[in-house]
């Protein structure tokens, strides 16, 4: 049977959205955290045009939700079980027919192991009814992106790196990632963010945005520590052409810059690239003011039929991640 994974502009059934619900992991920024999943889950559900299926991970986490969020409409909120509110890379990958797709998840190469977070696929593909495909390497959601017609890009940092699935090439990647999501073309980027856990995540680095066209960052303000990263990206993407035969089309979006680290001592793994594309809504990441008011025009510009919101993140991101990160959407 063939699989197709839909482009995320295309309708959804439900949005999924982890809650932060460990104080342990979040620390003096679990409140803020909490304070920023709920405006986003207030703008998916309102302007975003979303059912949204707010997942928490402890039962901390759930009092915290249904106070702030339970008389909200269109927000159901799923008590469940998880590590950290990742479910992009912890949660299934769900297809055109219904069904989802769970892959083996070891922490992002065994930096973060945490309790219940190799459950998650398991937990939402029973919440949404839709029966689970198991697959036997190691994958995380946010390492892909699709255009909807079998066109995926990643980068070979994530997706090759030894730390996963060892022995993996290119050609073995292929195979594997078009029997389990129906690739016909991996598109091959280099390096991602830098000091991102992730080993450098493409929904980071450049997504999907129409067929055809792709989104990429341009360096914002003097030392952005990602600027060759992103000019190696636009420079390959450039040079590329889809699985139907399109060459791409490169818009490249202004980057939040440098925005410190919470930990000191270096830049934060902070990307516009991060914006969750809702049913009617574009939601955008801001972390600078500037640069994410230039974020949200351009990529206006790239969604005119859908609302594109800035919202902050700077808090969510001291967890190494923002909105894509956090959700997972549920095809219609």
């Amino acid at each position: 049977m063939t699989v197709t994974v839909p482009a995320e502009w295309a309708p959804h059934r439900a949005m999924w959205l982890g809650f932060p619900s460990h104080a342990e992991l979040w620390e003096d920024d679990l409140a803020l955290a909490q304070a920023e999943v709920a405006a986003l889950a207030r703008a998916l559900a309102g302007p975003g045009g979303e059912r949204v299926r707010l997942m928490t991970g402890s039962a901390a986490g759930e009092a915290d939700a249904r106070l702030m969020l339970g008389d909200v409409a269109r927000i159901e909120i799923v008590p469940g079980a998880f590590g950290d509110i990742w479910l992009r890379d912890t949660g299934p990958i769900f297809a055109a027919d219904g069904r989802a797709h769970g892959f083996g998840f070891n922490g992002w190469g065994g930096k973060y192991a945490l309790a219940h977070d190799d459950e998650v696929a398991a937990q939402i593909a029973r919440a949404a009814g839709a029966p689970l495909v198991v697959h036997d390497f190691i994958l995380e959601g946010g390492a892909v992106d699709h255009d909807g017609e079998g066109t995926v890009l990643t980068t070979g940092q994530c997706v090759l790196n030894p730390n996963r699935n060892p022995g993996w090439t290119e050609v073995v990647a292929e195979a594997a990632l078009g029997e389990a999501l129906g690739a016909k073309k991996l598109l091959w980027l280099g390096e991602g963010l830098a000091r991102d856990h992730t080993d450098g995540h493409v929904d980071n680095l450049a997504r999907f945005v129409a067929p055809g066209v792709v989104a990429c960052p341009v360096a914002w303000g003097r030392g952005d520590p990602n600027a060759g990263a992103y000019d190696d990206a636009a420079r390959r993407l450039g040079a590329m052409s889809d699985a139907a035969g399109r060459r791409l089309t490169v818009a490249r979006i202004p980057s939040p810059g440098w925005i410190d680290s919470h930990e000191g001592g270096g830049p934060a793994p902070a990307s516009h690239m991060n914006f969750l594309i809702a049913n009617t809504a574009v939601i955008v990441p801001i972390y600078a003011e500037r640069p994410g008011a230039l974020a949200v025009q351009a990529l206006e510009y790239l969604f005119p039929d859908r609302e594109v919101i800035g919202l902050p993140s700077r808090a969510i991101l001291t967890g190494g991640g923002s909105f894509h990160c956090i959700t997972q959407q549920e095809p219609a």
